[in-house]
């Protein structure tokens, strides 16, 4: 769970909210600590083979479908997502590449 200022957001109902985009073939949704609000959601994505996706419209998406402290602040495009040996999203992983200083 990530906690936006006191809220709670809940990473599940954000990814299963942007995996309804067709051009999207994975995605996890992660906190990155933020000084003021506590945690921020940020989404890592992978992109459908041939496909394009514009960070505007997934941000529109997002406003019509969820409520304002749930939407990512950033949309990261990965070629694919870390997983555990046993096949899990490695979400450990993907909350340190969030908080780390250096983009993916």
């Amino acid at each position: 769970m990530i906690i936006v200022s006191g809220y709670n957001v809940f990473p599940r109902e954000v990814e299963e909210v942007l995996h309804r985009n067709p051009n999207i073939e994975e995605t996890a949704v992660v906190g990155k600590t933020d000084d003021y609000r506590g945690e921020l959601p940020i989404a890592f994505i992978v992109v459908k083979e041939g496909h394009l996706i514009d960070e505007e419209e997934l941000k529109q998406y997002c406003t019509n479908h969820l409520a304002p402290y749930k939407i990512p602040v950033e949309f990261r495009i990965i070629d694919a997502l870390p997983k555990t040996v046993v096949g899990k999203v490695d979400k450990i992983l993907l909350s340190a590449m969030a908080n780390s200083p250096v983009s993916c």
